[in-house]
């Protein structure tokens, strides 16, 4: 099956994302954001093409309040990319797909 972006919650947040053995490009969205839907179809095509390398999640930041405070979201979309349970990089904006392969790449 091809990768598809996973949706994390505060729930397995922990998890997906902090215990993976391998990066993790997390989009923190909103349902009503115009600018994370224009990047959504980029998200799952890295979702796709990263598969087997990286995880690739999508955090809604209503339901995540508590995630998006810790780390400071004040923007969305802002993608950040995990290695080892630790922020290596972030992108904040709805960026070409270039930006957000090279910001993963140099975690892999």
């Amino acid at each position: 099956m091809a990768g598809k972006a996973i949706e994390i919650t505060p729930n397995n947040f922990d998890e997906v994302v902090l215990k993976a053995a391998v990066p993790v490009l997390v989009d923190f969205w909103a349902e009503w954001c115009m600018p994370c839907k224009a990047i959504g179809s980029t998200v799952e095509q890295i979702a796709d093409e990263y598969d087997g390398r990286a995880i690739v999640g999508k955090m809604n930041v209503d339901t995540a309040r508590e995630i998006a405070l810790k780390y400071d979201i004040r923007a969305i979309p802002t993608l950040f990319v995990f290695k080892n349970g630790e922020v290596v990089d972030k992108v904040v904006g709805a960026v070409a797909k270039s930006n957000l392969t090279k910001v993963l790449d140099a975690a892999l």
